[in-house]
């Protein structure tokens, strides 16, 4: 499928590549189609993928996986019930990404913790919900926490 991209331009994505959301994205509920892209220029891929929509070239969102930028691991609180939308998949074939906000000072970038999206990798179904866990900030500091998980490897 040729998709339309906002930082990419025009690239090919194999149909298998597809992810559904049922359910669309909070705020892009329309939207259902997207895929998962990177820039392949360079010789390792980076920590931040995009999640470009194929309906419509402007949307796309930065995403990371983040156990790269938490101390503890990530762990996001989800009903059983909600998983069932997307095949009630085993803890194998999840992937969980979440969103990020990646300003000119990007000292301020942030990730949402609040609102990670969970794929199905095995049927490439895919939602974006709300964890329950109370300690999860919408707006986490990634700067601050790469900075602090730096300084503990060291």
């Amino acid at each position: 499928m040729k998709a339309e991209t906002k930082f990419f331009g025009t690239i090919d994505i194999d149909d298998d590549k597809i992810i559904e959301f049922p359910m669309g994205i909070i705020g892009f509920e329309n939207l259902k189609k997207f895929a998962l892209i990177y820039d392949v220029e360079r010789e390792e891929r980076g920590k931040i993928s995009w999640l470009q929509s194929m309906e419509e070239p402007l949307m796309v969102l930065p995403v990371i996986n983040p156990d790269e930028i938490t101390d503890d691991g990530y762990h996001p609180i989800i009903e059983d019930e909600l998983m069932k939308q997307i095949g009630d998949p085993a803890d194998m074939d999840l992937l969980i990404l979440v969103t990020m906000s990646i300003p000119s000072d990007l000292t301020q970038m942030t990730a949402n913790l609040k609102g990670p999206i969970i794929i199905n990798t095995a049927n490439r179904k895919a939602m974006q919900v709300i964890a329950e866990n109370e300690d999860y900030k919408v707006k986490y500091n990634v700067y601050d926490a790469i900075e602090r998980l730096k300084k503990a490897g060291e």
